[in-house]
């Protein structure tokens, strides 16, 4: 039987999964870690919450987000910018803060500059969360495990996921700036969280499938440091 090399820990709820992310957190800020790749959207907010509790100081570490939805400027409430506001740096600031720029007037510029912030900032650990298809970030099936940072059309399920934040569906972004599964699996550390049965297909399709641009999560299992923590729902379907 091949053994699975990530270190998946099971918890009864999100909550607990928060907990136990932000004691990842901070035990790598007191092995020296300055560098800390973010994400958004619904799951690592029981995350944000601990770690908002918690004696951690980000004031000399930098941070870098995953993603951005084009065209939202950095105040829109529905922008990635606004969310980290509201969820950590008001509470916890770092040095300094790195999004994609949703409003950019000049894409191929925007993900040049981004790929120069990732390259100069080597990621010392990165939160990630799952879609249901098996996308990290924007990284939807199909995409390339070389891909670095760039400007992707989102799939049906993901606009259709990401409506329940827009009053209307009409107003979801149809396109986001993403970090690349190749600068993903450059981080030094990972954590991955998914929490919920809507969560469990891709879960065990990340963890015991193969590897395949099908299921782009996949590809963490070739790397050396992953942490993958999920509630009992999201892990229901893992046979090993």
């Amino acid at each position: 039987m091949e053994v699975i090399k990530m270190n998946i820990i099971i918890v009864k709820d999100s909550s607990e999964g928060g907990k136990k992310a932000s004691k990842l957190f901070y035990d790598a800020c007191a092995n020296g870690a300055k560098v800390f790749g973010l994400a958004t959207g619904s799951t690592p907010v029981t995350t944000y919450q601990h770690l908002v509790k918690s004696k951690i100081d980000f004031s000399k570490c930098i941070s870098i987000n995953l993603d951005e939805y084009v065209g939202l400027k950095p105040t829109d409430e529905q922008s990635y910018r606004y969310y980290m506001e509201k969820n950590l740096f008001e509470f916890k600031p770092f040095k300094r803060s790195y999004l994609p720029q949703g409003d950019a007037a000049n894409a191929e510029e925007e993900v040049k500059r981004y790929d120069k912030v990732i390259a100069d900032n080597p990621i010392d650990l990165q939160l990630l969360g799952i879609g249901r298809n098996g996308h990290i970030g924007f990284n939807e099936p199909g995409s390339s495990f070389d891909l670095t940072t760039h400007k992707v059309a989102l799939t049906p399920s993901t606009i259709a996921a990401n409506a329940r934040f827009f009053e209307d569906e009409e107003d979801v972004p149809k396109y986001a700036y993403s970090m690349g599964i190749g600068s993903i699996m450059k981080s030094k550390s990972i954590i991955l969280e998914a929490f919920g049965d809507n969560k469990a297909d891709a879960v065990a399709k990340m963890i015991e499938g193969p590897v395949t641009e099908e299921c782009p999560a996949s590809v963490l299992q070739k790397h050396s440091n992953v942490t993958v923590i999920v509630d009992e729902a999201a892990a229901a379907n893992l046979k090993k």
